[in-house]
């Protein structure tokens, strides 16, 4: 008989220009390079990674959108050092790029949406629910532009209504960082209707004060939410979908 073989499990290869930028990142926080000094060049840096110049300048590029680094034409590249908003802006970078994070996030965002959806079901008034049907029609009535906001609207009104501030604050920092995916998932998807749609049941079980119900349409909509916007990362790094994979 042949021998037994399983399948071969191969993760996901991280993009090269987030895998330099990371290495640069670490380069610049080890106390090696002074705010206000200048870095390497490109040639040099490109030359001490064994990568190409290009995949260097598209990790500069990255870094400089965060404001770590400022490109002076015809003087080089310098470290602008750190301040509280940039270690912020750090914070989201690490969580959207750095080590798979980007899942657990979804994950941790997903866990706390239910407790609150559960939460505001047992807390809201008759204010509240004319609120969230208020923020819900808004959602339908959104185009591709405005949709996002409306979206992220939702969710914090239905985190306001839970009556936890800790838990509030919590949701808003994770629905910062994630913003951007959000935006290129509604983008790519090309209709607003889906996502839309799996938020009729949430509405809909948060007015009837039905906390059991509110958590169980949250989840539906956190795991299919989940599902797009990772199918959507995989597209855009060209690892296709896995075939279970469904809308």
């Amino acid at each position: 008989m042949p021998p037994r073989l399983s399948r071969i499990e191969l993760a996901p290869r991280e993009p090269l220009g987030s895998e330099i930028a990371r290495r640069l990142l670490n380069y610049l926080l080890s106390g090696a390079v002074s705010p206000g000094d200048r870095i390497p060049s490109e040639r040099q840096l490109a030359d001490a990674l064994g990568v190409n110049r290009p995949a260097v300048r598209e990790a500069i590029r990255a870094l400089g959108f965060l404001g770590l680094l400022e490109v002076r034409q015809g003087s080089g590249t310098y470290f602008r050092g750190l301040d509280q908003e940039l270690l912020f802006r750090l914070f989201e970078w690490t969580l959207l790029f750095g080590d798979g994070k980007a899942r657990d996030l979804l994950e941790t965002r997903a866990d706390l949406e239910i407790i609150a959806c559960g939460r505001a079901a047992e807390r809201r008034s008759q204010d509240d629910v004319a609120n969230l049907e208020a923020l819900l029609e808004d959602m339908r009535t959104s185009d591709q532009d405005r949709f996002p906001d409306a979206d992220l609207a939702f969710h914090a009104g239905i985190a306001a209504m839970a009556g936890n501030v800790v838990l509030e604050d919590m949701l808003a920092s994770i629905r910062t960082v994630i913003r951007g995916w959000v935006e290129r998932n509604i983008m790519a998807a090309g209709t607003t209707q889906i996502a839309y749609r799996d938020h009729v049941p949430i509405c809909r079980a948060i007015a009837a004060g039905d906390p059991e119900a509110a958590r169980t349409a949250m989840a539906a909509h956190m795991q299919a939410a989940i599902r797009r916007l990772l199918a959507q990362d995989r597209r855009r790094h060209g690892t296709p979908p896995p075939a279970t994979l469904t809308e």
